[in-house]
């Protein structure tokens, strides 16, 4: 498999999502009439959407609201909710900062300790308002904060980190064993993230609930450049996918795949969707509604690294609401906003009734697929030419 790149070397050619288009089959179905859910651990959601665990997306308010909408919001446990009684004030500052303040000043911030009363206590305070509650760490923090976390009654505990394998080597600290800890935990644990068959085949045999697919596709994240590493969205996706139904055929555990990272519009998703994810998880989307709390701003996690940060603090800008971000209106034309409307539209134009069937659509390489015929939008930069 592969081209030859070089004597002796060989590299796989492999796609993102704007290389490829879906092709519709012999049946449309009404879009009304389709079903978005997905469901993991036992629990049913109807938004199939996830919001990523980044202090510029995900608050206590944002994650209560998410939750009224029927979708699931991931908050951080290492991030400024955990380490400032009030991030309020915090946050402020960093959208105030300058591009050249920004990457320094977001580093100082994440140098103040996380408090452990404050894990329990935003997964508390989420709780309190009825909804489902995700909270994420990274593994090496994993075996403290999950306990503390299922505790308070979170739901869904993530485990992400820019790279996961079930085989760690340090001599500096312990590696978690996945195995152990998905056994001793008795809520769904998602693990990621990884992009290979390989990885997420083994990840799924420690007794993991999901998986998340994706390294460095983030809006705000720098890992590829900054590393080299990652695998586009579309061909990680495929082969993350085709793990799952091989554990499944091989165990009867059926283990959702989520696809995290990369894609800025309601095509994206549908894509991912198409590839073989059963849901998927954005961050820059709903950063850009009024109730997240970076205020129009979004950073990725790895920026407060003390020596190598590999995020940057992006200006997204506030566009509409939440509910408006998942179900519209629409107001604007560049299919960032209606994701939900625009899964159900693409389902019904591609006679998929639900999220299985979706993940059998035909696909085609299409690089062209997103400029053929739109030189007035390239010109005039609206709709798909912006």
């Amino acid at each position: 498999m592969g081209m030859w790149i070089g004597i002796g070397r060989k590299a796989r050619r492999c796609y993102g999502f704007d290389e490829i288009a879906l092709v519709p089959g012999e049946l449309t179905i009404n879009p009304n009439e389709v079903d978005t859910s997905w469901e993991i651990g036992g629990l049913r959601f109807k938004v199939p959407i996830l919001a990523a665990a980044m202090d510029g997306v995900v608050d206590v308010k944002f994650a209560i609201e998410m939750g009224k909408l029927g979708g699931l919001a991931v908050l951080n446990l290492e991030g400024i909710q955990t380490r400032y009684e009030n991030p309020r004030e915090v946050l402020e500052a960093i959208a105030k900062a300058s591009p050249e303040e920004a990457t320094k000043l977001v580093q100082g911030i994440y140098l103040e300790p996380i408090k452990e009363k404050l894990v329990s206590k935003r997964v508390s305070e989420i709780k309190a308002a009825g909804v489902p509650c995700a909270v994420s760490s990274i593994p090496q923090r994993a075996e403290t904060f999950g306990p503390a976390a299922q505790e308070a009654g979170c739901d869904i505990f993530l485990v992400q980190s820019t790279v996961t394998t079930v085989k760690h080597l340090s001599s500096e600290y312990k590696a978690l064993d996945f195995n152990a800890f998905c056994k001793e935990m008795r809520i769904p644990i998602i693990v990621g993230n990884c992009v290979t068959y390989e990885v997420t085949l083994a990840l799924m045999e420690t007794g993991a609930s999901g998986i998340l697919i994706g390294i460095g596709p983030g809006a705000a994240c720098t890992t590829r450049g900054v590393l080299g590493i990652g695998v586009p969205q579309v061909t990680a996706t495929c082969d993350a996918a085709a793990a799952r139904d091989f554990c499944y055929k091989k165990t009867g555990r059926y283990i959702p795949i989520i696809t995290d990272g990369g894609m800025s519009s309601g095509g994206d998703i549908c894509k991912a969707f198409a590839c073989g994810a059963d849901a998927v998880m954005v961050g820059s989307a709903f950063a850009r509604s009024k109730e997240a709390p970076g205020r129009g701003f979004h950073w990725g996690m790895a920026t407060p690294h003390a020596n190598l940060p590999r995020g940057t603090r992006i200006r997204v800008g506030i566009t509409g609401s939440l509910e408006q971000i998942l179900f519209g209106p629409a107001d604007l034309d560049d299919g960032s906003q209606n994701l939900i409307g625009a899964l159900q539209t693409s389902m019904g134009n591609l006679g998929a009734q639900n999220i299985r069937e979706m993940q059998l659509t035909r696909i085609i390489i299409a690089p062209e697929i997103k400029t053929e015929g739109k030189i007035f939008q390239r010109a005039q930069r609206v709709g798909m030419g912006k």
